[in-house]
């Protein structure tokens, strides 16, 4: 069965819109367990990138990367964290798994690494919310937008601090997973995964 890896992910946004198309397919993530109860990894997703998936929808933390954040660089860069950021964006990028996709806001990464493939909006996929949000992808067509809508906002920024509030910002718009999962299984069902490929980078 074909298997799938969603990285970095607690809220299982993603990993459910799979699941219900019939796919073998668990989040990771090493700071929260699995929001829905669905499989979960909870540990560090390099301890599993080398176990078989076929493809893998990686969301790096974006903390150290997005120029949301330029005002702290310096200090990040002096004390290592943005390049730890780096590295582990880098190692994502260059899994040994077919199929790939790396999504991650405006930043840095398409300086260091290069430009995305894509760059998506939630009121492209029937929320009416403004986040840039890049696509890095392998193997995968761009995806389409599927419905678009008016009243667009940046609410998602608006959000007053709270513990939890990391957590809220990221999860992935479910018009947005709804889109990855039904247009990417095109992919995956029309036979884009070859078992003994020669790896490339994205």
């Amino acid at each position: 069965m074909t298997r799938i890896l969603i990285s970095c992910e607690q809220s299982q946004a993603v990993t459910e819109e799979f699941i219900k198309l019939g796919y073998d397919a668990m989040s990771c993530d090493n700071e929260y367990p699995g929001e829905k109860g669905l499989p979960h990894y909870h540990g560090d997703v390099l301890d599993i990138l080398n176990d078989g998936f076929d493809l893998m929808i990686g969301f790096p933390p974006c903390t150290h990367l997005a120029v949301s954040g330029a005002k702290h660089f310096e200090e990040k860069r002096k004390d290592g964290r943005q390049q730890q950021a780096i590295d582990f964006f880098m190692k994502l990028v260059n899994a040994p798994i077919p199929l790939i996709a790396i999504e991650n806001p405006i930043g840095i990464m398409s300086t260091i690494y290069r430009k995305p493939d894509q760059i998506i909006q939630p009121w492209q996929f029937g929320h009416r919310e403004t986040k840039a949000t890049c696509l890095w992808l392998k193997g995968l067509p761009k995806l389409t937008p599927t419905n678009i809508v008016e009243g667009r906002e940046q609410k998602i920024w608006l959000m007053p601090p709270s513990k939890d509030r990391a957590k809220k910002r990221s999860v992935t718009y479910s018009g947005i997973a709804h889109a990855m999962a039904l247009q990417w299984h095109s992919v995956l069902r029309g036979g884009g995964i070859k078992k003994n490929y020669a790896h490339t980078s994205l």
